[in-house]
């Protein structure tokens, strides 16, 4: 009894664990993307999507695919660094849904000399080739 006790104490240790270090790389990619926009360099931004015509985003324009017109899309609405603003984003909640995916949903505000914006998403993280990348982004 005492056997099966601290096996299972070890497979949870090690299932936590591993929650663990996959968000950390999640919310580390979400740092990633914050510097690069508020440095005003949308292709790194876009390095935490998943470079795919698979890729979906869904804006107020309605739904759209794919890696390279989603990057067109930033380009064509934040054309410059005063449309850019500083990007800030307050994490709701990074939940696994499985051991491939997660789901993580937060608020994000631009703070821009033109006007702030800010809004709410919902990403879907799926875990390709040992690197997790946002494949489904609903931003409002």
């Amino acid at each position: 009894m005492k056997m099966q006790t601290l096996l299972t104490a070890l497979l949870l240790s090690a299932v936590l664990h591993a929650q663990s270090a996959d968000e950390k790389q999640i919310r580390t990619t979400l740092d990633r993307q914050t510097a690069a926009w508020n440095s005003g360099n949308l292709e790194a931004f876009m390095d935490g999507y998943w470079r795919s015509d698979s890729l979906m985003f869904i804006g107020k324009s309605g739904v759209t695919y794919g890696w390279q017109h989603t990057l067109n899309n930033y380009k064509k609405g934040y054309p410059d660094t005063a449309a850019m603003g500083k990007l800030h984003f307050d994490i709701i909640q990074v939940k696994r849904l499985s051991v491939i995916y997660f789901s993580v949903v937060g608020k994000w505000h631009l703070t821009r000399s033109i006007g702030d914006l800010s809004g709410h998403f919902t990403l879907l993280f799926r875990k390709i080739n040992n690197k997790w990348v946002i494949i489904s982004d609903h931003s409002s």
